[in-house]
């Protein structure tokens, strides 16, 4: 059985938190040369994160369409991270 569109993205940002290093130090991120920067792109998915965790908690229900984005621009975030060799 499926889980409903709730349920659906907090299980996408769970495994978002475990697959990105949102903790690591800017020092280590910004220490080599950089294919996009990975300092933005971990504030940007980070501020998405933050969005949809807050509009769970206020009771909202996000559509297929949004969880298909995040998981998009999450896989999309991980594979310029791992050009640049941090994760």
């Amino acid at each position: 059985m499926k889980p409903r569109p709730p349920q659906a993205m907090e299980q996408l940002i769970g495994q978002i938190k475990e697959a990105i290093p949102f903790g690591m130090p800017e020092a280590e991120i910004c220490a080599r040369d950089c294919f996009g920067c990975p300092k933005k792109l971990l504030e940007y998915l980070d501020t998405e994160l933050e969005f949809w965790e807050s509009e769970l908690a206020s009771g909202e229900t996000p559509t297929l369409g949004d969880i298909d984005r995040l998981a998009k621009s999450s896989k999309k975030i991980y594979k310029a991270l791992k050009k640049n060799d941090l994760v």
